[in-house]
Parts: structure tokens; sequence; C-alpha cells
């Protein structure tokens, strides 16, 4: 079980927002509703997580591909990447054609999933173009994913769209031939404060193929007891809102020391 830190990326400037008001149109003004604006750049949080060696956490892109907002987001990304070589995700607007950019920007891995959807549907030959492209060991899928009646279903473009896709483990057996790693947000939660989905990290838990990072809800410590007491140690996990770097209640050093000392 490893702590997956985070940097979410808006408007050039880093933030922690509630995941599912991100809106390109008709939501009031068409901006979020933001739990934390930061008064430092991306990359003074990468060199925190570099200094602690917390490698494997994920920067995120949160503005629509080709406008001038995704690229003031994007040189913050690349800021970042840079003060932490090797040793964080990018995700944000990465199709097959530069996602070979952020690699050689010192991005460990690239993360996708609008780019693989294809009216709501997983589409195979873009998954394997951008495999193919950095290769199966830079590439992470965001399969996010919400509620409905009882399954749990991806979205897509920065959590606006419902695709038709189900999360099972068939599903997920597919895509890992393609890819490294899961990250899967719980955007029912994600950015409320109000605890996890339990029900989804049990099932998570269940899968054992290639790793998976939970993100979504995480509100005390022991939201984090209970994500190792229901994946048995294995599965990494995100904090956001929560933590004191962004304003809220839960240690940073804290939360370090307790997954160092496991």
């Amino acid at each position: 079980m490893r702590f997956r830190p985070c940097i979410d990326i808006h408007n050039g400037k880093v933030k922690q927002i509630v995941g599912d008001t991100l809106s390109d149109l008709g939501k009031s003004n068409g901006e979020p509703v933001e739990n934390f604006v930061a008064d430092k750049d991306a990359a003074y949080y990468a060199k925190i997580y570099r200094n602690d060696n917390l490698r494997g956490g994920h920067i995120i892109n949160l503005n629509m591909k080709n406008t001038p907002e995704y690229q003031a987001s994007k040189a913050q990304a690349l800021e970042a990447l840079k003060a932490f070589p090797g040793g964080m995700q990018y995700g944000g607007g990465v199709d097959d054609k530069n996602a070979k950019e952020f690699i050689d920007a010192g991005a460990s891995h690239v993360i996708v999933t609008s780019y693989v959807f294809n009216d709501g549907r997983v589409d195979y030959d873009a998954l394997k173009r951008i495999s193919k492209a950095v290769g199966r060991e830079h590439l992470v899928l965001d399969l996010s994913c919400t509620r409905v009646d009882d399954k749990y279903v991806i979205v897509t473009d920065r959590w606006q769209k419902v695709s038709k896709e189900i999360i099972t483990y068939n599903f997920l057996d597919r895509l890992a031939h393609y890819c490294d790693e899961f990250l899967i947000h719980a955007a029912d939660v994600e950015g409320r404060q109000k605890g996890i989905d339990r029900d989804l990290v049990g099932f998570l838990a269940g899968y054992k193929r290639v790793p998976i990072t939970y993100a979504g809800g995480v509100s005390d410590y022991g939201d984090i007891e209970l994500i190792s007491y229901l994946s048995d140690n294995n599965m990494d996990f995100t904090v956001g809102s929560c933590l004191d770097l962004f304003g809220g209640n839960l240690s940073y050093e804290r939360i370090v020391k307790r997954i160092v000392s496991r």
C-alpha cells in the first residue's frame, strides 16, 4: 500500500475541486466548485514529493485541450515534471501524438481516458496506438466512474460524460494488456470530503492483475485504514482536498510516516 500524491491544475493554478462540478457548458458560470486554490506553483508540490521519495503520484490538467487555460496548466505541469523527473505521472489532453512529449519531459507514465473512448465505448484501435507510442509500461488508464444502480460506469471528458462501459473484472483484464496501472477516481465522492466509496474499494480490491490506485473522498485517517483493511494492504490511494497541503485537516507528514512505517 502506497500513498500516491496528486497535483491537480486548473487555469494554471494548483487546485482541489469538487470533481463532478467541472463543466464546459451550462453549469452556473462554467467554473467548478473549488475547495482550495494554492499560492504555490506545481513545482513546489513536486519538490515536496521528491524529497519524501513519493513516486507514482499524478499530475492532472483539468482544463479542456486546445484552450489558453489548458496551455497555462500544461506549463505548470511541465515545471512539476522537471522538478521530480521520473517521479510523477501526467494526465490531461494526452493522445498518441503528444504522449511521448510528456514522457520526454520527465513523466514516468501518461494517464488517459477520453482519448481511448469513442461514442461511449473503448476504442481499442486508439488504445493500441497510444500503448505502442509510449510502451505499455508507461501507460496508466484512468477509469474514473460513477455509480448507476448497482454498477460502476466509467465517466470521460473530465467526468462530464457517462460512458457505456461498466467496470467488471473481465473488462479490466481486456484493458490490462495495454497498460501498466489503473487510476480510478470515485467521481461521486471526489472532492466532497465525506468518506470513500466503500463498495467500490471493496470491489477493486479483488482485482490483482495490475496495480490500482484509488482516489476519492478520503476524509480522515480511518478512511485510509479502511482502504488498507478492504484491500489487505495492497491498494494504493490518493488524498486530495482533506490534506493539509491543500488546506485540509489531515497531516501530510503523518500519512507519509504511517505508510512508510508499515
